[in-house]
């Protein structure tokens, strides 16, 4: 550390009870309290250098002699410290200039009025070119000077001691000199760790002096903002560690409130200078922040903000990220749901504005999922209608959605539910918004959201049957492993007509899978009473219109099945003979609460019934209420 001596002569101030006094042949003529003290000083060299105290001499009136009245300054800068070192100067004794001392010194001059209008070679001067000469061009110097201007900011704004501090400090950053400290790690900048001990505001500043430039890579700018949110916040520091209070030796003192603001101020100053660059921070960080923001009710922008971030680079993150705990009064899930589907519709809209403009839907489907109820509604239209109302608010910048990237997402959605599925307290509405929210192309497979389903069922075993249709309508049974639809084939939580839908599509594949492929093999290979079912003409009246769209949907599921498919013929055989056990079933449960439903679909409930009493042998007194539970009605208006 450069140090600067100022004065020539040895140090003759001594301590007299409570008084300082300097040792001379003349007598003191004037008595100064300063922060408690009061110093007996001379005249002559003081008012020669301090315009201040001449100023107010004159207006006391004090006459010589050590019996005047006594010049009170209050609030004096640096204290008694400060005053007697520039009292020295005034005599001439030796005083030592350093980083550590020089603002509380700078600042006393200021005050006492030491410049060069009241005499050549004043201690403001000097310590002014000491500054910019020496202290301001090496890296630990301009950081100490910089860090002790937070105890006299206002002062040191006025006098421009903490800009030229500020610049001093960027400019080493961009181009450093040889004298770099010693240590540096490997996940931060060399100088993130030391000006990661500021306050919010001088590190804030510091941050968009550099960024301004365009000389530091945006990589190395978020390397620095996780360095310094690590050192201060909470829930983001670095192996669960607390953070100190930032930024006060005496926050232990300090109300929550008042820390809880700091928190809040510093959060809000790091999400502003986060860089433009997608990947210049990791999408665990920007959740971690996200985090703190629901800790500290941060505004709503940088919370805005944060999760228009993570949702650019969401395929990134893991499900131990996206577990927010919700601190809100009015809410008694376990995990903030409601920040992970903000997440998700920003996301909809990066995949909606690269993805391709969705086909039409089919008329032939072979998943009820797939239906054209299904692809009328909430789910299928929801990027659509983002398109063309949010389509101002996409940033640019945001990278397209590859299909990896896309069913990496799926896969974090799914085990994000499974997580909240547990929770007693979690609605099924918003359970089926975030389930729903993600693309069909970003889930190959349904096994993820099979467990959602089987977990949630488990959480909540008072839900309806109603509710339990609802939940289930999400999974597409073709999309289901061998392992999981074998699970499903024996789960006694789930609504018979799911059953009975995961049966066929076994039994479907299973005859695709023996006759290699082909589709009209597959067709040959199924019980006769489905190929009656199959072959058997429509009339052309407008009542058997329905009854052809489930007859060709049928024909699509029989022979829809690719070779690819990983099936075992054998095990779903043996699934497909529990048929026999379901069709008992059926015939006990109670229908009831779903009368009034089909009773408005009577004529297709009819015609439909006629052709399932061949597969099924369906006793002919229940008609309508078993075919709820066995074919997948898929025409619009028509609800499970």
């Amino acid at each position: 550390m450069k140090f600067m001596k100022l004065g020539t002569r040895p140090d003759t101030f001594f301590t007299s009870e409570s008084v300082r006094s300097v040792c001379t042949e003349v007598a003191t003529d004037l008595q100064i309290l300063v922060d408690g003290c009061v110093y007996h000083l001379h005249k002559f060299p003081l008012l020669s250098k301090c315009m201040l105290l001449q100023a107010l001499c004159a207006d006391s009136g004090a006459s010589g002699g050590g019996g005047g009245d006594v010049i009170e300054l209050p609030g004096f800068p640096g204290g008694g410290e400060a005053f007697e070192a520039c009292a020295k100067f005034c005599y001439g004794i030796t005083i030592t200039v350093s980083a550590r001392n020089l603002v509380p010194l700078r600042c006393a001059a200021a005050h006492l009025g030491m410049s060069e209008a009241a005499d050549r070679g004043n201690l403001a001067a000097k310590l002014d070119a000491f500054l910019a000469s020496c202290l301001l061009r090496r890296w630990k110097d301009a950081l100490g000077v910089l860090s002790s201007t937070r105890h006299y900011a206002l002062l040191c704004e006025d006098l421009g001691l903490t800009s030229r501090c500020v610049d001093a400090v960027a400019a080493l950053i961009i181009n450093p000199d040889t004298a770099l400290p010693a240590k540096s790690t490997s996940a931060s900048p060399w100088w993130a760790h030391d000006i990661a001990e500021l306050g919010v505001d001088l590190f804030w500043r510091i941050m968009v002096a550099v960024k301004a430039t365009g000389a530091v890579h945006e990589k190395t700018v978020g390397d620095a903002l996780k360095a310094y949110a690590r050192r201060w916040l909470p829930n983001v520091a670095k192996d669960g560690l607390s953070a100190d209070q930032p930024f006060d030796d005496d926050a232990g003192s300090a109300d929550v409130k008042q820390i809880t603001t700091r928190h809040r101020l510093l959060l809000e100053k790091i999400v502003s200078l986060l860089p433009a660059e997608r990947d210049a921070v990791s999408c665990g960080f920007l959740l971690k922040l996200l985090k703190a923001a629901n800790i500290l009710s941060a505004s709503a922008a940088s919370k805005a903000e944060l999760v228009r971030r993570v949702a650019w680079q969401l395929e990134e993150a893991s499900v131990a990220d996206l577990l927010v705990p919700s601190l809100s009064c009015v809410s008694e899930t376990l995990y903030d749901v409601d920040a992970v589907a903000a997440i998700l519709d920003e996301f909809s809209l990066r995949y909606a504005a690269v993805a391709p403009a969705p086909p039409p839907p089919l008329a032939l489907s072979g998943s009820p999922d797939d239906s054209p109820a299904h692809s009328g509604g909430h789910r299928r239209s929801r990027s659509a209608e983002s398109v063309s109302f949010d389509g101002t608010r996409r940033s640019l910048s945001a990278a397209p959605v590859s299909q990896g990237a896309l069913a990496r997402v799926g896969k974090l959605v799914d085990g994000f539910l499974i997580e909240v599925a547990k929770d007693p307290n979690m609605p099924l509405d918003k359970l089926l918004a975030i389930a729903e929210a993600v693309p069909d192309s970003a889930r190959p497979e349904h096994d993820g959201l099979y467990k959602v389903v089987d977990t949630y069922l488990k959480a909540h075993p008072e839900m309806s049957k109603s509710a339990r249709k609802r939940l289930c309508r999400v999974l597409n049974c073709r999309k289901l492993s061998e392992k999981a639809s074998a699970h499903a084939a024996q789960n006694e939580l789930l609504p018979l007509r799911v059953v009975v839908q995961v049966l066929f599509f076994e039994h479907a594949r299973a005859a695709a899978l023996a006759s290699g492929g082909h589709a009209a093999v597959a067709a040959a290979d199924l019980p006769s009473n489905i190929r009656a079912l199959l072959s058997k003409g429509s009339g052309s009246s407008e009542d058997d219109e329905a009854d052809r769209v489930d007859e060709q949907r049928l024909r699509a599921l029989a022979a829809g099945a690719s070779p690819g498919d990983d099936w075992s013929v054998e095990g779903l055989r043996r699934a497909a003979s529990k048929i026999a056990t379901l069709r008992m079933k059926l015939a006990e449960e109670d229908e009831d609460h779903d009368a009034d439903e089909f009773a408005r679909k009577a004529g297709l409930a009819r015609s439909a019934s006629l052709r399932f009493r061949a597969f099924c042998a369906i006793p002919a007194g229940k008609p309508k209420r078993m075919l709820s539970k066995l074919w997948p009605l898929g025409r619009s208006g028509v609800s499970h």
